[in-house]
């Protein structure tokens, strides 16, 4: 089984862009608060820094791509000592399509940037696909299929044509799908996770056994086997390096896989429950309550009047901390 589409298949992400873009010219700073959100950013043309707290400073050229999650605040600018803007301030007070920062004509920036939305049911599953920062450098010769996409997204965003906007958010999406494939993402790992197990060889043949086959009654030993480890070695490596046991996954995994199907309302909760490896709907509704913080019943009522009554609701919270 491929381990990753089954996560982009429950995730559905989408990208919304910020408007027409920012300009920017002389000194200049543009800050981002902290929201959880999962922005992303591409220079046209020009240079700017990234400026992290207690992080070293990132220097961003033309054709960079930035992946961000902003767990933390961060700013990017000119690099002069000038006092950022805040960014949800500045796009609510403009009138204008695009942001014009700075002022005179020296050292301009065309920079576009917007954010990644998923299905809200399981959009916690991101975090164990992503480091906080993903830099994908523009002159990198290594990123061949990557860098074929980031020149057709620029090429795009540099001549507009009709249906520009729809076609740049598309070839996002496959900029992100194509980052989580890449050895790039897999080697750059600053947080615990999915990617992360899968590139250690003790965790990965367990977690491809779990994804393969989930409705299986797993035990660690049994997951041990297959990474050649003893029980004890394999639950701490697991734990170091995924950053939750074996046996909490698998059935992180099995609740997601539940959402999914609760959320399409084509089920009863007993099928739900038997499809996702239970062997019980009362033992279902109980982890799924203890996990999810209601029942399936209730979620799935929930998760369906959502959609009734704002069937864009992804895009319009997407959208609405940075109008």
């Amino acid at each position: 089984m491929d381990i990753l589409l089954g996560v982009i298949q429950l995730l559905r992400p989408r990208a919304i862009l910020f408007g027409g873009g920012l300009d920017a010219f002389g000194e200049w700073g543009l800050s981002f608060r902290k929201r959880d959100d999962l922005l992303f950013c591409w220079i046209e043309q020009g240079e700017c820094q990234l400026i992290r707290p207690q992080q070293a400073c990132l220097h961003m050229k033309k054709g960079d791509f930035l992946l961000i999650r902003t767990s933390t605040p961060f700013t990017l600018t000119s690099g002069g000592f000038v006092e950022p803007v805040d960014s949800e301030t500045v796009v609510s007070s403009s009138k204008r399509k695009r942001l014009y920062l700075g002022s005179g004509k020296d050292n301009p920036v065309i920079l576009h940037a917007g954010k990644f939305v998923v299905d809200a049911a399981n959009e916690d599953l991101l975090a164990s696909l992503l480091p906080q920062l993903i830099h994908i450098v523009g002159s990198d010769p290594s990123q061949g299929r990557l860098r074929t996409l980031l020149d057709l997204n620029e090429k795009e965003a540099r001549e507009p044509r009709p249906a520009g906007e729809f076609v740049v958010g598309r070839l996002v999406e496959l900029i992100f799908v194509e980052i989580l494939r890449s050895q790039h993402s897999l080697g750059s790992m600053e947080n615990k996770g999915l990617i992360a197990g899968l590139a250690d060889s003790v965790t990965e043949p367990a977690l491809v056994a779990m994804h393969r086959d989930f409705v299986r009654n797993w035990s660690v030993a049994d997951l041990a086997k297959l990474g050649g480890v003893s029980r004890s070695t394999f639950a701490t490596r697991f734990r170091r390096v995924v950053g939750t046991g074996p046996i909490e996954y698998l059935l992180n995994w099995r609740i997601a896989l539940a959402k999914h199907e609760l959320m399409a309302g084509t089920k009863s909760v007993s099928e739900v429950a038997f499809q996702v490896g239970f062997q019980s709907s009362s033992a279902f509704s109980s982890a799924f309550t203890r996990e999810v913080g209601t029942p399936p019943t209730q979620f799935a009522r929930g998760q369906m009047f959502r959609e009734e009554n704002d069937p864009h609701s992804l895009g319009g919270r997407a959208m609405s901390t940075h109008r």
